[in-house]
């Protein structure tokens, strides 16, 4: 039960100095007053007393329950993931606010480790649940309406027995555990404290990012190569992490006889290899009709005969260059929300009003954006970085999806609201969808429409494109150290083989920039993540194809999807809306949509 928050987005939030309105941040009072409140304590104890009392009542037993024994059994877990959740969200939501700050990171890791210990008693469980006969299995939960409603949680548990390892190495494993999140606060802590200088002025790795989106060639130039020499100057640590991370994954996979790096994120996401491999094959294929097509467009309309990387963001010339006030940003946002449907309005609302969002970027606060669920009794939080920049309205728009989301499946209770993370993406890349087209549809000239389609096309290849590439870094990286160590020369090379390939011709790529591995979170925090970003782009792309060719009773589908979190199938979730992702074409549709985009651009240069 170790915190692992939604991962931040790879966004690019905005640079500061600029008057944004009243930025909110958060209160985490709904979770508890303070670290030393009586009910957090209380709750504390309350959980080591738990997890042994349910230790000692069920340990070895659980083939002698009846159907409402075991569902007893099953709610009394629950609640123990609640209290557990719960004091975990808020240690690692104070953290994120502040990773520089001893006090929060000692808290974090204190509560991690009192929690690992306290439910170091409950490895039991799982194991001896992969256990029961098939039939047995199958008769407990046909026995009880209640508790069958569960079996979608324990069914993705028991893909899990193939690979499962004896009773006193799983213990072993779980207290373990903490040790190995020490290596991913090492990162967070890495980058957080890292420090840039561009143009004179000390800036956070957020800041500096943000300027490879200025208009400003020379400064996003100067930002390119400031990244590139401060990554250089700490690529030991990140590529000891990295070595350390890897190594620790083959040494599980290989203990538990899975047959692919890839195959313990596949049965979480209860996603099928062939799936991902479909998915992975169809972007790789369209690499020349997407980012090859679009930026070579972009080249010319920057005047360029090569592009470097730090033009791939670069704004296009014809746009202006404007801050958006958070005032203006939610504006839009709701706008769009509550247009496709009132009821996603009214949900998003509190976040605004509720400190349920923190906005603003702050020194020590965790880079990128993210939205955590926290536990079903509670509500979600969103954490941004925002700073001005018409990016980080979709950014808000994105991660106001995962929260409207978490929202809705928050009634499927703890064990089933977790949403895979190939469809945890739904909603958040919808609620992009819903802004963009609200923007396009308020479009007053033909340029601004341009300019409109262009930063669309880029953010899907942003999700798209650049994710895969993503991920076949990461297939590659854990390969090679399979093989032995690997030097930060050896993981520079490794991502530069991935980048020509799915940048296309229109690029030169500068020294320093193989070092630009170093930063990506989600390598670190949750290996094969990325492909999740592009999962949900095509699925959303198809999504909402069938919600224009039929948006009678759209909205209600829609919503019975994101209630049903975790408790059903992709195939089963998507069956309503006549899509199927296991169906080799489906991703072709979804690419389709990215290319209709470029057609409008191409259309539009003639």
């Amino acid at each position: 039960m170790r915190y692992t928050p939604t991962l931040p987005r790879d966004a690019n939030a905005s640079a500061g100095g600029k008057n944004l309105g009243d930025l909110p941040e958060w209160d985490l009072s709904d979770l508890y007053a303070s670290p030393d409140a009586a009910d957090l304590k209380r709750d504390l104890d309350w959980l080591e007393d738990a997890c042994r009392s349910f230790a000692t009542d069920y340990e070895g037993k659980l083939d002698t329950l009846d159907a409402g024994e075991f569902l007893t059994l099953v709610q009394r877990n629950e609640k123990i993931g609640a209290i557990a959740g719960r004091i975990m969200s808020f240690a690692g939501l104070r953290y994120y606010q502040m990773t520089m700050d001893a006090e929060r990171a000692k808290f974090l890791s204190d509560c991690q480790e009192k929690i690992t210990n306290y439910t170091t008693p409950l490895v039991f469980f799982s194991l001896e649940i992969n256990r029961l006969p098939e039939d047995h299995y199958a008769d407990l939960f046909a026995a009880n309406d209640e508790l069958a409603r569960y079996k979608p949680a324990f069914d993705r548990q028991r893909a899990m027995k193939p690979y499962q390892l004896s009773d006193e190495l799983e213990k072993f494993l779980h207290d373990l555990g903490v040790v190995g999140d020490a290596w991913e606060r090492l990162f967070d802590e890495t980058i957080a404290g890292l420090t840039f200088e561009v143009d004179g002025e000390e800036l956070n790795i957020e800041s500096t990012l943000n300027f490879l989106t200025e208009q400003d060639r020379s400064k996003r130039e100067a930002a390119a190569r400031e990244l590139a020499r401060v990554f250089a100057a700490n690529i030991k640590t990140f590529a000891r992490v990295h070595n350390t991370q890897a190594k620790e994954k083959e040494v599980l996979d290989r203990w538990r006889g899975m047959p692919t790096p890839q195959m313990g994120r596949h049965l979480s996401n209860d996603v099928e290899p062939e799936v991902v491999e479909a998915l992975r094959n169809a972007v790789v294929n369209a690499y020349p009709r997407l980012s090859h097509r679009y930026y070579e467009l972009k080249r010319k309309w920057l005047g360029l005969d090569r592009m470097q990387v730090w033009d791939r963001n670069a704004p296009l010339p014809m746009e202006t260059t404007r801050t958006v006030s958070w005032d203006e940003a939610r504006e839009t946002v709701m706008n769009a929300y509550t247009a496709f449907d009132p009821r996603m309005g009214d949900l998003a609302q509190p976040f605004f009003d509720k400190g349920w969002i923190d906005a603003p970027v702050k020194p020590g606060k965790a880079p990128g954006a993210f939205a955590h669920p926290t536990v079903t009794d509670v509500h979600p939080y969103v954490m941004l970085n925002y700073l001005g920049k018409p990016r980080d309205v979709m950014t808000l728009a994105h991660e106001l999806g995962h929260g409207v989301h978490q929202v809705l499946a928050a009634g499927q209770g703890e064990m089933l609201s977790s949403t895979p993370l190939t469809l945890a993406e739904t909603a958040s890349v919808f609620g992009e969808m819903l802004t963009f087209q609200r923007m396009l549809e308020n479009a007053k000239t033909d340029k601004e429409r341009k300019v409109l389609l262009a930063g669309k096309v880029e953010d899907m290849i942003n999700t798209v494109v650049r994710q895969i590439a993503f991920y076949d870094f990461e297939c590659k990286l854990h390969d090679a150290r399979r093989g032995g160590e690997l030097t930060p020369e050896d993981i520079n090379a490794l991502w530069m083989s991935v980048q020509a390939e799915s940048l296309g011709e229109a690029f030169d790529f500068m020294e320093g920039y193989e070092t630009f591995w170093a930063y990506i979170p989600h390598f670190v925090h949750s290996p094969f993540y990325v492909y999740a970003y592009a999962f949900g782009d095509g699925l959303v792309n198809a999504l909402y194809a069938a919600y224009q060719e039929q948006p009678e009773g759209f909205q209600d589908k829609y919503f019975d999807m994101l209630k049903a979190g975790g408790s059903k199938h992709h195939k089963a979730l998507l069956e309503p809306f006549g899509l199927d992702a296991t169906d080799p074409t489906f991703w072709d549709k979804g690419l389709s949509k990215i290319e209709g985009f470029i057609d409008q651009l191409e259309a539009m240069e003639e």
